[in-house]
């Protein structure tokens, strides 16, 4: 009696708060809500909904222009099947159940089908990527980037150089700025025309140039400012992995004759491994979901460019179209488990292979 009066006031809190709204966003996603006077009314349409996303008049907006992929494009595909075929194949040798095959195989799919997505739209002469591609694209290259720096940063605060301690507290910094103060601080960096960088802006002829009205270059305003602030998060979570390793071993490595790079690449990727796999993992989560920066920066511009899931379905919210603004929150959330279901199986086995 004693834990159950504990523990359930903590559970119920969690079923009303979470599993909830959950289920009623499902019902809304599969239905139209319309506002009446004194009443809400709403009708079952099925999958109506997704259909439209999918396949009707919101299919150029939600997946993009899709066009023949270039060779580039091809070759990108076949290797990402290759290396999709390569998983399964180790997963069926590796005694798995005829269940975890099947859940694999349905997974590869979706995740080929999402790179083929990528190539017709991205790496194809006339192709436009939709909000769906646009936000891989916000997750993927800006993940990498901020392992790379984050890694490289904690390496650096990890050596004995003079003034280590001061710039551990200045890389915390940009974490410690809402999104919506690093999306107006960019906004203000990026101006051309009266910024503060306006004449570094002017010697590379770059003044009066305008980011939000070429594509990429909107793309890539969001990319930085969102790189700047989630770095620091990289950084603190690799330094303390990186602290916290065994120096006996890779002092053992160099009395052996190892160089650097050998220590760097058997000794200390492998030891910090874990940990990068979940701050990979928290952060790729929490980057599905970006919506301040693009929408204060740019406001999804020029057109629909820099424009995410989570921003479009902010933006049919308030056109009180709610029951498509919840389709487009399942899908993320479809998608959100196949590719974390998928980064967890790829690295689980090499995590364990290195403890």
């Amino acid at each position: 009696m004693a834990r159950a009066a504990f523990i359930w006031p903590a559970v119920l809190v969690v079923l009303l708060l979470s599993i909830f709204p959950l289920i009623v966003s499902l019902y809304l996603s599969v239905s139209r809500l319309d506002f009446a006077p004194g009443r809400i009314d709403i009708k079952f349409l099925g999958l109506t909904n997704y259909q439209t996303l999918l396949f009707g008049t919101e299919h150029t907006h939600f997946l993009g222009l899709l066009r023949p992929p270039s060779p580039i494009g091809l070759a990108i595909f076949g290797a990402g099947v290759a290396l999709t075929l390569r998983v399964f194949v180790g997963a069926w040798r590796g005694g798995h159940s005829a269940l975890g095959l099947v859940l694999r195989a349905i997974g590869g799919l979706l995740l080929v089908g999402l790179l083929w997505l990528l190539v017709q739209t991205i790496f194809s002469p006339g192709g436009r990527p939709g909000t769906l591609v646009v936000t891989l694209v916000y997750v993927f290259v800006g993940i990498t980037i901020q392992y790379l720096l984050g890694l490289g940063l904690a390496l650096l605060a990890t050596q004995r150089l003079a003034g280590r301690r001061f710039f551990r507290v200045v890389f915390l910094l940009p974490m410690t700025i809402t999104p919506v103060g690093v999306a107006y601080m960019f906004r203000m960096l990026t101006d051309t025309g009266k910024g503060p960088f306006q004449p570094a802006w002017a010697a590379v002829g770059l003044e009066n140039f305008s980011w939000v009205t070429d594509p990429w270059g909107a793309r890539i305003a969001v990319m930085v400012s969102d790189i700047w602030q989630w770095t620091p998060f990289m950084f603190i979570v690799l330094l303390a992995a990186l602290e916290g390793r065994d120096q006996e071993v890779e002092e053992a490595g160099l009395v052996d004759g190892a160089d650097r790079w050998q220590i760097f690449r058997y000794i200390t990727l492998p030891a910090i491994l874990p940990v990068s796999t979940t701050v990979v993992l928290i952060r790729m989560i929490e980057a599905f979901k970006i919506i301040d920066l693009p929408n204060i920066l740019t406001n999804g511009g020029p057109g629909t460019a820099t424009e995410s899931l989570t921003l479009q379905a902010f933006f049919q919210w308030r056109t009180l179209n709610l029951g498509q603004s919840a389709a487009i929150a399942y899908i993320l959330l479809i998608v959100v488990t196949i590719v974390a279901t998928s980064y967890v199986n790829l690295i689980r086995r090499r995590v364990t292979a290195t403890t």
